[in-house]
């Protein structure tokens, strides 16, 4: 479905440019994207996560690999976006550590490198709609 195509590039793009820029949005004098809006962060984060998984479900030519890795890139950003606002509004308290504080630290710890292979995998989605390994 060549909407959930579009919305994923755009998901994708988005996510990956907050995962890589991090708390400073600005690009020039006049726009600046709110990527300490825990509000957006959280839309953001669901609908890339929602996105992801749609597109795992549509058909398409290949479906298998063409749409795997930018759905697979959509539902990590996407839960990585909403375990940000999650772990900026819980309490921390480091007697109390678990698996899913742990998993979330590790991933935040890559949040630059998945932002810039999130943007990568957006252009190439977007410049190869058919490929049959993207």
């Amino acid at each position: 479905m060549i909407q959930l195509y579009i919305l994923s590039i755009l998901c994708n793009g988005l996510s990956g440019y907050i995962l890589f820029a991090g708390n400073d949005g600005d690009i020039g004098e006049n726009f600046k994207v709110p990527l300490s809006n825990p509000t957006f962060n959280l839309v953001l984060g669901i609908m890339c996560t929602v996105t992801g998984f749609l597109k795992l479900l549509s058909p398409m030519k290949y479906a298998i690999f063409g749409d795997f890795l930018p759905a697979i890139a959509g539902i990590v950003a996407g839960l990585i976006l909403i375990f940000g606002i999650y772990r900026k509004n819980a309490s921390y308290n480091p007697a109390n550590e678990n698996s899913l504080e742990n998993i979330g630290t590790n991933l935040l710890r890559f949040r630059k490198p998945l932002g810039i292979g999130l943007i990568a995998s957006a252009l190439l989605h977007f410049l190869f709609p058919e490929a049959l390994f993207l």
